[in-house]
């Protein structure tokens, strides 16, 4: 389902087809955001490119942890279930749903803690960060250069969410897969698709 109506996946267009034929082969479908991108395939690509950028100086850990706070904050149920499942191989079920009620999870260290309420307030209202705020981060030990990383990251999920919501795209069917309590507890906005995901043909195939 979208607000706005979607170039099919039996397009003739080469670039909404190569766009949806390369989101197909990560995730072996063609999922929502990429349809509600199909009229600007261009900035999907942009997008991508971006957030490689985004992540390169960040380990996977912390990029997931800042990514799954500031969705979880910015209500998008797409990201905070996507990222939420990216964080199973740091913590439990249990301990990524403590983590999304902003609760003290023991396996979570105090730096990550400043970090993810650092993001939590960025996503939040950016205007509302002072000096104290940077300051926390020094120190548990960030330089600046740290500090700018994790904003940017923020930064990036805001564009890419606030697209997503902003043209009703809902979140995959696949996510159904994930265990009940711990998909329940992330959907923070918009419900998940009941409609299938689909598949595109490819040729080949």
């Amino acid at each position: 389902m979208s607000f706005i109506k979607t170039i099919p996946l039996a397009t003739t267009d080469s670039a909404v087809r190569e766009m949806y034929e390369r989101q197909q082969r990560a995730w072996g479908y063609v999922p929502n955001y990429a349809k509600s991108f199909s009229h600007r395939p261009e900035v999907m690509a942009r997008w991508g490119q971006l957030l490689a950028e985004l992540r390169r100086p960040l380990d996977d850990r912390t990029f997931e942890l800042v990514t799954f706070a500031a969705a979880h904050e910015l209500k998008n149920t797409s990201c905070s279930l996507a990222h939420g499942n990216q964080l199973t191989p740091f913590f439990s079920n249990e301990e990524i749903c403590a983590i999304a009620d902003q609760q003290t999870v023991e396996s979570v260290t105090d730096a990550e803690q400043e970090m993810m309420r650092f993001a939590r307030k960025v996503a939040r209202d950016a205007s509302t960060v002072t000096a104290a705020d940077v300051q926390r981060l020094k120190d548990q030990g960030l330089c600046d250069a740290d500090v700018f990383d994790i904003a940017a990251a923020v930064a990036g999920r805001a564009f890419f969410t606030k697209i997503l919501d902003a043209v009703g795209s809902l979140p995959d069917a696949g996510f159904m897969k994930l265990d009940e309590d711990f998909r329940k507890q992330l959907t923070v906005g918009r419900p998940i698709d009941t409609a299938a995901d689909e598949v595109m043909t490819v040729a080949g195939d």
